[in-house]
């Protein structure tokens, strides 16, 4: 049984695919949950860069994670294809929570959901700073919807 519960959005809209390699597996011979959040990661630094951000820079503010949380739902193997949808949740004045979900692309299987809490930050005076609007546009503009406040 779960001792973590994730409830997701009804709706994530960035997908990507992610390929899980030889250097993602664990000793079990499945995918290793420190790799799960490097896969993560890596979705992550896409959806940013379809929007025309960075993790350094989404729009006058970079980012920084304060938290994660994660629940794993299967196991996954070497040589399959994860989706991973990404969307936003519970955004406020310096940030929000970026929630993911993982399923296996062949069979939709679940394999992992979680939530990445997003801080923003002013990296030059080294403190939180405001969501940028132009992230919320970006994001409007690319997926047709915002967060609710």
């Amino acid at each position: 049984m779960a001792r973590i519960k994730i409830a997701l959005p009804e709706h994530l809209p960035f997908v990507t695919e992610l390929m899980i390699y030889i250097e993602h597996i664990n000793e079990g011979q499945h995918l290793d949950n420190a790799r799960l959040l490097g896969l993560v990661a890596e979705a992550r630094c896409r959806l940013l860069a379809e929007l025309g951000f960075s993790q350094v820079d989404i729009g006058g503010a970079g980012i920084i994670l304060a938290d994660v949380a994660a629940q794993y739902r299967s196991e996954a193997f070497h040589g399959e294809r994860l989706l991973c949808a990404m969307g936003i949740a519970d955004p406020h004045r310096y940030g929000f929570d970026l929630v993911w979900q993982l399923t296996e692309s062949a069979s939709g299987r679940e394999v992992a959901r979680g939530k990445h809490g997003v801080v923003t930050f002013d990296y030059a005076k080294r403190e939180k700073a405001p969501v940028p609007d132009a992230f919320w546009q970006r994001w409007q503009t690319r997926f047709g919807t915002l967060p609710t406040f």
